[in-house]
């Protein structure tokens, strides 16, 4: 078997390869090649595994995306995606082979970690990968839409403070552009979306050009600070693909538009967080029926010291972590030191507080995963009391990361 990169010559062998892997075939590119997914593949990123005869068997590929840390840091990461492997040579090895020739290829590049979004949750954990963000569904029926009036003294009525506009889809590309940008780069989890997956419509709504409603808010001096997109389908489902918002009250304000649309039995809102405060501001608290919770974003560190120095830190403190990296062969030892939101990260011999998978500290890098969760679940290893609760202090995030973007 042999890996070799692709070039912008194999696009067609690369996508029909990764389709025939998950038994599917291409759909019809639109006019110009636009709207379907692979038209943002980065083919100088992109690996294809062949037989000796030259027969390809397997791909594996990376975007190249920027990732918002706890501490509203920005950093880049590669997006692995397009991962598959025939039917005929599967458990044969090849997909260990390419993910291992993908991270040595990444850390030739200089980076130092990757996310991706996991088909099967078996698969990737064995890769050195752990999932870091979650996600879920929240459905309204539309009897018990009504939203509660603000208690808290002080809080701004969302109605009062700004407008909503509702466009089509192909009317406000720019606008959905510069509102989500500003977004992730506040929200930890969060990945870029490059210009060229808008421009070329690649991904699921509202960056596909699928039609869709979509509704506008605007600040109280004009400034698009949030977006939802929508459809309604035929059993009077009103679905959201992604409410985008700047300010909690840019988001109720959207939330309130489409509860209240009419000829609806439901409201279904994709891609929310578990503990998301809509919840609570529903007159009936059980309004808002939580479901399809699931794991969306994994986190895979490749350098440690560098990615524990460049997220931000809110609560000072020492910890030795001993780290296991099984499918690159590695272990490392090493002293986090928490100063003013600062870290310091160097090797050191000093007896250890926690032994974790490269895997674990991917699920904690983020803070949306608790170490002393993953403690509790036998994946963690505390060596002195308390350090599991250090450790949470530690790598908690100003909020719980979130990730939509579908890649």
């Amino acid at each position: 078997m042999k890996i070799r990169p692709t070039t912008d010559q194999d696009l067609d062998v690369f996508v029909d390869t990764l389709h025939a892997a998950f038994g599917r075939f291409p759909e019809t590119p639109t006019e110009g090649g636009g709207g379907v997914w692979w038209s943002a593949l980065e083919m100088d990123r992109n690996l294809l595994a062949t037989t000796a005869e030259g027969r390809p068997v397997g791909t594996a590929g990376a975007y190249s995306f920027e990732l918002t840390l706890p501490g509203e840091a920005i950093v880049p990461a590669a997006g692995v995606s397009a991962v598959g492997v025939l039917p005929s040579h599967r458990r044969q090895g090849v997909l260990s082979a390419m993910m291992r020739h993908q991270l040595t290829e990444l850390r030739d590049r200089g980076e130092f970690l990757s996310v991706l979004l996991a088909s099967e949750a078996p698969i990737y954990g064995r890769f050195g990968y752990g999932p870091a963000t979650y996600t879920g569904r929240l459905t309204v029926p539309r009897h018990k839409a009504a939203l509660a009036v603000p208690r808290a003294r002080g809080t701004a009525d969302a109605t009062a403070t700004g407008s909503v506009e509702l466009l089509r889809r192909a009317e406000c590309q720019e606008i959905l552009e510069e509102v989500y940008d500003r977004y992730r780069r506040a929200q930890p989890g969060a990945l870029s979306r490059p210009h060229r997956w808008w421009a070329l419509g690649a991904g699921q709504p509202p960056v596909a050009p699928a039609p869709r409603h979509v509704a506008v808010h605007r600040d109280a001096d004009g400034v698009p600070d949030g977006y939802a997109s929508y459809s309604l389908g035929e059993s009077e489902t009103l679905t959201v693909d992604e409410t985008i918002a700047t300010t909690d009250t840019a988001f109720t304000a959207l939330a309130r538009f489409v509860l209240g649309h009419d000829l609806v039995t439901e409201v279904v809102f994709k891609h929310v967080t578990p503990d998301h405060p809509l919840r609570w501001q529903f007159a009936d608290f059980r309004a808002g029926q939580a479901g399809n919770h699931t794991d969306w974003l994994w986190v895979r560190l490749l350098d440690v010291p560098r990615a524990l120095t460049s997220r931000g830190w809110f609560t000072d403190g020492e910890l030795v972590l001993d780290v296991d990296d099984p499918f690159l062969g590695e272990h490392g030892r090493y002293l986090l030191t928490v100063r003013d939101g600062k870290a310091d990260c160097v090797p050191t011999d000093q007896e250890p507080d926690l032994s974790l998978d490269i895997s674990d500290l991917g699920s904690v890098y983020l803070g949306g995963t608790t170490p002393s969760t993953l403690v509790r679940g036998g994946h963690i290893r505390a060596h002195r009391p308390g350090a599991a609760t250090l450790a949470d202090a530690l790598f908690r995030a100003e909020r719980p990361p979130h990730c939509l973007h579908w890649f």
